[in-house]
Parts: C-alpha cells; structure tokens; sequence
C-alpha cells in the first residue's frame, strides 16, 4: 500500500513531465515520402515495389525495406502489420498475466507513463521518425494504453526494464568471438544466443529484417513485430552488435533503450572506435554489455555501459573474448553489484563453460560455434537438467546467431530456439541491385544452411516439452490450493530427473499440504542436484532447515 501511495504523490509531482512526453512528436517536414499501397502476393509474401515481406522455408520471416527514416517506419509497419499486431497482442497478454488486476493495471499504466516520462529527450530524431512511422500501423485495441507513438517507443524500452526485474527471469545470453589461431581461416566469427524470454508465443515470428537507409551503413538485424532497435545485429562495414545484460537496479526514470543505442551503432558506426563514441553520447538507464565484432579492426570487444559507468574491455595479446552476463572491465572491477552478481548468478558458471568448450575447440568454424551454442550440459559435461540456466543453451532462447563479419556472413536459428536450421545470409548478396529479384524471394543462402540438432526429434526433448507444460500445471495448481495426483508429481520428476527444479517444485506441492516428511526429501534431493543460483540455493537451505525442525 505504501508503494501505491508513493508513486501517487510521484504522478502528481511530476505531471508536466508527463503531459509533455505524451504531447511529443517527431519532426517530420524534412522527409519526402512515397510509400505504395503493399500488395499481396499470398498469405507469406507482401511488396512495396522492391521491398518486400516474405516467409522462407524456414518459418522466418524475411523483411527488406529502404529509404528515409520515416519511410522505413511506414514500409516496415505496412508489411509487418499483422505480426506487428500479434507481437503486440502476445506482449500485452503477458503483462496481463503477470498482473491479472484491473485496479493495478490502471495503476501500471499511469505508472509507465511516469515512467517513461523523459525517454523521447534521450532518442535519437531519426530514430523517433521510424518509430512514429511504425506506429501509424500499430493496432488501436491497446490505446487504453498509451497512444500507439508512446506505446511503440514504451515498448523498446521492455527489454532493458525485463533485465532490471531482479524477479523475473528473462535473460541470460551468452556470447563469444574468435580470430587469428583461435578461428580455422584466422578471421573474425561471433556467436552468441539471445535468452530473452517472454514466452513461447513472443518468439514464434521472428524476423530478419535488412534494411537499406538513405542516410548511415546497410545493415540485417533479428528483430520481431514493431520493433527497430538492434539486439543482434550486423553491418555491411562488418561491424556486429549483440547485447548482453549486466546486473541494474530497478531505474526511476527511462532514458535510452539499450536496442536503440545498438541500432545507432549499426546503422553509423563501421569500427569500434566510432562505436564507442556513439555509445558514450547516449545515457542509459540499465547495465549492459554491448559486444562488439568489427572487420576492419579484426577484433571484438566489450562496451560496459551503467547509469553511473562506462568501461571497455578488450583482450590483451589474446584472440578470444567471451561475455555472459557480468562486466570485465577495470571500471567495473569494485562495483559491488557486479561482484555479487558474479558470486550470486549463473553468469560466471556459464562464462567458465564457454572457456571450456572454447578450450576443446582449438579452430572455431560456423559449425563448431553453433555446437557450443547447442550445448545443453554443465562444466565437466555435468548433466544438469534441461532448462537449467547454468546451461548455455537453456531451451528457452529466442534466437542463436553466428557472425563472419570479414565475409559478411551470419546464420540465424530458426525454431525451436536453437535446435532448428541456422539458416545462412550473405550481405554482399542481399544488398547487391544486381541480385534484386522484380518479385519477392527468399533472400537466404540454402547451400550454406547449418542442419537443425538431432535433439529436436528425440525423445529427451519431447520429454521437455511434457515436463514445461507439467511444470506450468503444477505451479498454477500450488498457487490455487488444488489437489495434484501423486502420478503426476513422479512423471515431472521423471521427465527432467536431474533438473533441480523438478525435485524443488514437488517439494513445494508437498509443504502446501502438509507432508512434511515428503517435501523434506524433495528439497534434499533438488540441493544434490546442480542449483542454478546461490538464493535458490540459500531457499532450499532454508526450507530444509524449517522442515527438518518440523518433522523432529
């Protein structure tokens, strides 16, 4: 109740602020625009002319567009219509599902309006042109939310807000890159997977888009519905971009998304110098770490951004440099957050995995990165349960990707998360006018396809797929007091056996129940297994220790 009452005296103390953010548009004179009416080839491929919308055999959308800033909002909001309604639809209903209260969602609205309330002073023009350009497609059903202009640009900022949620477990990407006697021709190869997690659903249109501007560098990006900012991205200079959180407090105030920063870093950088200046101009409102991997330099670093800080990190005399989700550099070697975030997380555990895949892996190939992005199992080979976050894949990841920037090359994963085909791009390709079909086609390169996991057709992974749907069950059933059958609380056990999780959940059935001695041996049996952070560990410690007190 305090809480309520507090951001109430905060709305009314800031209501200018507030009023002025929602009163904020895009100059838009200097843009000449000329957007056709899109037409429809079929149910998967839409035009503008040479732009085009288009589904490949992999289930992935492919988007081009080119133009002006505000022109590459419209073309983009016109061919993506629908799935930009759906991406919105699926978002919306996730938050209505975290907060199901009508009362507290009115209240979350007046909230994001707060709390977004100074982002469009820390945007850049042209960027907010594309935005506003895009939002003229967006669907009218979620202006209780916001005006579609505010809600498009409310909605690039949900990434960094679900890194600063200390509660809600949306990311843990893992990156690494490559060069000189580390890579098998001596160049540059990045690899890295997104764990940005909201939902199956959130993840199921995926798109590639190449977007050709008038004004900057060519570049491709994996991106969704609505969305422009950069969260894997790459060049035609051979400049990359891939984000990877860093341990934030909850802000008080939105400034940049870290998906706009990357996509102005894309689109106008073409080496890390010029990357790094365009990041220092920016302030950020969460901690990341902005990996970088550019041709011309042959190398790849890290850009650490805070609200407070800003640091570089790059490898010294060394041809490797891995990233999970803490900061490396000297800026960052007495921060207390990151310390305790390394001592407290699964990011160092699955930074250690990475050097010892790496390790094994004397001359990265395409292939070979994709591996380590698939691999499912702990140090040492441990076998630690499937979606277990110690892992570096967690089965839960929106996308894989693998950049060759001196070539100019990348692979995408396509569904289900990294288990399906990496399916290959060559930018020298997309972006040449001589390779521009009059009709629509599939930009991708099927020569150059990596083939999908063998795990996605066995019968481990059918078993994970039942236990996250028996999970969900049983979790929704502990919180409304239902009775669960004892069949049921063994099969999830025996669909992911040693998954810390599934022992720790029926324990938690257990204690709800009353059957103290059960749940006892449950958490004692989830604490042998390989528990994925030190409060999960220290509340199994916890539950043990109240239970053993109990069943005396």
């Amino acid at each position: 109740m305090k809480f309520f009452t507090y951001i109430f005296i905060v709305l009314l103390l800031v209501s200018c602020g507030v009023s002025q953010s929602l009163e904020d548009q895009p100059q838009l004179s200097s843009y000449e625009v000329d957007v056709p009416e899109r037409v429809k080839v079929n149910d998967t491929t839409f035009h503008l002319d040479d732009n085009f919308l288009i589904k490949n055999q992999h289930a992935l959308w492919e988007l081009y567009i080119s133009g002006n800033a505000y022109e590459l909002g419209l073309k983009n909001g016109k061919l993506t219509k629908e799935l930009f309604n759906e991406q919105e639809h699926v978002f919306v209903k996730k938050i209505d599902e975290l907060v199901p209260s009508k009362g507290k969602q009115k209240w979350l609205r007046k909230f994001l309006a707060w709390f977004n309330r100074k982002m469009y002073l820390h945007v850049d023009e042209r960027l907010k042109a594309e935005l506003y350009g895009i939002s003229k497609y967006a669907s009218s059903d979620y202006n209780h939310i916001a005006e579609p202009y505010q809600r498009v640009m409310y909605f690039h900022g949900a990434h960094d807000i679900g890194h600063a949620l200390q509660d809600l477990a949306l990311v843990g990407c893992s990156s690494f890159a490559a060069w000189g006697n580390h890579s098998a021709d001596g160049n540059l190869i990045i690899a890295r997977n997104f764990d940005f997690y909201a939902g199956d659903d959130f993840a199921k249109n995926k798109i590639i888009a190449f977007v050709a501007p008038d004004e900057g560098h060519k570049f491709m990006s994996v991106t969704w519905g609505g969305m422009i900012g950069v969260v894997s991205g790459m060049n035609d200079q051979g400049l990359t971009v891939t984000i990877n959180a860093g341990k934030s407090q909850f802000p008080l105030v939105a400034k940049t998304p870290i998906s706009l920063v990357t996509r102005e870093i894309l689109q106008y950088a073409s080496n890390i110098e010029e990357a790094i200046a365009i990041a220092k101009k920016r302030e950020v409102f969460v901690s990341e770490s902005i990996f970088v991997g550019s041709a011309k330099d042959d190398k790849a670093v890290l850009i650490e951004v805070s609200p407070q800080k800003f640091g570089v990190y790059e490898v010294d005399n060394g041809n490797q440099l891995i990233c999970s989700n803490h900061f490396q550099s000297g800026t960052y070697a007495d921060d207390k957050k990151n310390q305790k975030h390394i001592f407290e997380s699964h990011s160092q555990y699955r930074y250690e995995r990475m050097e010892e895949l790496l390790a094994q892996t004397p001359k990265v190939t395409p292939d070979s990165a994709v591996d380590i992005l698939r691999n499912r199992e702990g140090l040492d080979d441990e076998l630690i349960g499937y979606g277990n976050e110690k892992a570096l894949n967690q089965l839960l990841a929106h996308h894989g990707i693998v950049f060759q920037p001196e070539e100019l090359k990348v692979w995408v994963s396509s569904n289900p998360f990294q288990l399906g085909e990496f399916v290959s791009y060559d930018l020298n390709e997309v972006f040449s006018k001589e390779n521009r079909a009059a009709t629509p086609a599939t930009l991708n390169n099927a020569e150059k396809t990596i083939a999908a996991d063998p795990f996605e057709n066995s019968l481990a992974f059918k078993h994970y797929q039942r236990y996250r749907k028996l999970k969900t069950e049983i979790s929704q059933a502990i919180a409304e007091k239902k009775d669960i059958e004892h069949g049921q609380l063994r099969n999830l056990i025996a669909l992911n056996p040693n998954f810390w999780e599934s022992h720790y959940t029926v324990g938690r059935y257990y204690q709800e129940k009353g059957y103290l001695r059960l749940a006892l041996e449950s958490f004692k049996k989830a604490r042998q297994k390989e528990v994925t952070t030190v409060p999960d560990l220290e509340n199994i410690q916890k539950r043990i220790k109240k239970l053993e007190r109990s069943v005396r």
